[in-house]
């Protein structure tokens, strides 16, 4: 059982195993050191009774019969000690899932490079009669020279129990390689971790409805080969597109001139890498006519087709007349800054409305006066003013002014509401006769500081319960303090399921805080389905969780991953150990994983 083999295992006292990369049901693929011609290479690995086996063995024959420079080869295939393992060539790089979960989609050119040279092979080994099987994202390369590999020809899709001679998934997988580099989502038929393409009424999204800047060509291009039954697919005479040769040959033309690369630096002498003002390798074949390219968008608009159904372009049409210009600004009349002087005879002040003067012996009439002011922004302007210039009288203090008793009357049911809310409260803490914040129990939670999460943790995996060497994927512990809930340290499958009646009582992670702290809560999230989870706090460094009190336990459900443990006090301790004691179901057994630890204090 592939179960049994873990990291530092030696096969054939030759291929040390480093890193897990991938598995499917008891096979595994391992990143492996050869010890003796000292280099990394990649391993297949799975148990002689199983039923895949026999193939694994017969796609290592039929990949080391075909010789491509984009292919990484097969050195060795073995079947000892109750397994049946492959060695291939080692490719250091950046497969295209990493690629695009890193730098998003390519531009459409870098696309259709990329995908023209692995077309280029595929269509070698369909006329040779074989087939890759298996063309996810996982397994196409740039490497570090710029060069295109392709990893696990034929042996990955016997590892996944793929049958062989699959040429029309290698040319639906092409497409969605192409789909994949333009859009960053996945559309072809072999599983990929690459998010997968959207769909409507179930017809897959064509690429320029999920990114804006895609040529018409490259759209039509994936459209063609991943909606075969598309009434809006257009027939392409000058290139069989059902065909890995014609997908190469269509995204050369586009493609014209290869993109421009140069060599990896430190190697000025290996094969030039995507980046410089070099051209490809004479071996890339040059275009047999002008490359058709689209002109190019602005400011990322996307590239409308009229013709097309889906392109709604009426808002673009121009219109028929001019429309009419605006209305001439009018300008404000001038207000002067200082009032002048008032007419002779006119009062300097108006009286206030409602309230008449007493006139004088000299006082002009009504009508002399509006006949000498007219209208105008100032006081005299107004024809009530009968006054001989003196200040008007006082008006009399019993003239209420409206509204004034509305306004009296909102202020005395404000302060009477305000009363109210006031003695039901006294009340209601008095009938109680509980401090509000007695919820939290053995101190005023007013008093007590905010828990805030603490840096510098150091994690180590914990399994004292296991066998030699007593690890648990100590490689990926970091992912569990990265503060990044995408990606999760993971422990070993497992045919039983933790707890009393399984092998062992549980698994977990050492927290180091590096001194004494007090600790508030811990927060987990753990991927998977439903984990339980329990915290001990300990001054010394771990060797067992016995004769530990648990400092708090629980577990997350299916639906909600995230787990807060609140400790009942602020202790100082210097190790937390989060234990897992029971563990969620997947394909062969039971595996936990933690994504994130959050320690409080």
């Amino acid at each position: 059982m592939t179960g049994s083999i873990r990291a530092g295992d030696v096969l054939a006292h030759r291929y040390r195993l480093d890193d897990l990369l991938s598995e499917s049901g008891d096979g595994r693929f391992w990143h492996a050191h050869d010890t003796l011609l000292t280099r990394p290479v990649a391993v297949h690995i799975i148990t002689s009774t199983d039923e895949r086996a026999p193939e694994l063995l017969e796609a290592a024959r039929r990949s080391a019969t075909l010789v491509d420079r984009r292919i990484l080869r097969v050195l060795d295939a073995r079947d000892s000690d109750g397994h049946v393992y492959v060695v291939n060539e080692w490719g250091s790089g950046a497969s295209l899932d990493i690629t695009l979960a890193g730098d998003g989609p390519m531009s459409p050119r870098d696309a259709a490079w990329l995908v023209a040279e692995v077309a280029d092979t595929i269509a070698r080994a369909h006329e040779a009669g074989q087939a890759h099987g298996r063309l996810a994202p996982e397994n196409v390369l740039v490497d570090h020279n710029g060069e295109v590999k392709i990893i696990g020809f034929a042996v990955d899709a016997a590892l996944h129990g793929l049958p062989p001679g699959r040429r029309s998934a290698d040319v639906q997988d092409l497409a969605g390689l192409l789909y994949a580099a333009l859009t960053g989502r996945w559309a072809g038929i072999s599983s990929s971790r690459v998010p997968p393409a959207p769909h409507e009424n179930g017809a897959l999204l064509r690429p320029r409805r999920v990114r804006a800047g895609i040529p018409r060509v490259l759209d039509g291009l994936c459209d063609e080969v991943l909606n075969p039954y598309s009434a809006t697919n257009a027939s392409r005479p000058d290139h069989d597109l059902s065909t890995a040769r014609g997908l190469a040959d269509a995204l050369t033309e586009f493609v014209g001139d290869a993109p421009p690369r140069e060599p990896h630096r430190g190697h000025p002498d290996t094969e030039p890498a995507i980046g410089s003002t070099r051209t490809v390798p004479a071996s890339t074949p040059a275009p047999t006519s002008p490359a058709q390219v689209d002109m190019p968008t602005q400011a990322g608009l996307p590239a409308f087709e009229p013709d097309d159904p889906d392109d709604d372009v009426s808002w673009l049409a121009p219109r028929g007349e001019r429309p009419a210009p605006p209305p001439a600004f009018t300008q404000p009349p001038d207000r002067p800054l200082f009032a002048p002087d008032p007419p002779r005879g006119e009062p300097a002040r108006r009286p206030r409305p409602g309230v008449t003067t007493q006139a004088g012996p000299s006082a002009p009439s009504t009508d002399e006066s509006r006949s000498h002011t007219g209208s105008g922004f100032w006081p005299w302007a107004s024809a009530t003013s009968t006054g001989s210039g003196s200040m008007p009288p006082v008006s009399d203090p019993d003239d209420e002014i409206p509204g004034r008793s509305w306004l009296r009357l909102a202020m005395v049911i404000g302060l009477a509401a305000l009363l109210v809310v006031a003695v039901v409260a006294a009340l209601q803490l008095r009938n109680t006769g509980e401090d509000p914040a007695d919820d939290d129990p053995g101190e005023d939670a007013r008093d007590r500081p905010r828990a805030v999460p603490l840096t510098g943790v150091v994690a180590q995996d914990f399994d004292p319960q296991g066998d030699p060497p007593f690890d648990e994927h100590p490689e990926l512990v970091p992912l569990a303090v990265d503060g990044d809930a995408a990606t999760a340290w993971e422990t070993n499958t497992y045919t039983q399921n933790l707890g009393p009646a399984g092998l062992k009582t549980g698994v977990g992670l050492v927290l180091d805080l590096g001194s004494a702290k007090g600790v508030r809560s811990v927060r987990l999230t753990l991927l998977g389905g439903p984990t339980t989870a329990q915290v001990f706090r300990t001054a010394e460094v771990p060797e067992t969780v016995d004769g530990l009190e648990p400092a708090a336990e629980g577990s997350t459900s299916a639906d909600d991953p995230s787990l807060s443990l609140r400790l009942p006090d602020d202790a100082a301790d210097q190790y937390v150990v989060v234990w897992l004691t029971s563990l969620p179901p997947v394909e062969g057994g039971f595996r936990g994983q933690v994504a994130e630890v959050v320690v409080a204090g």
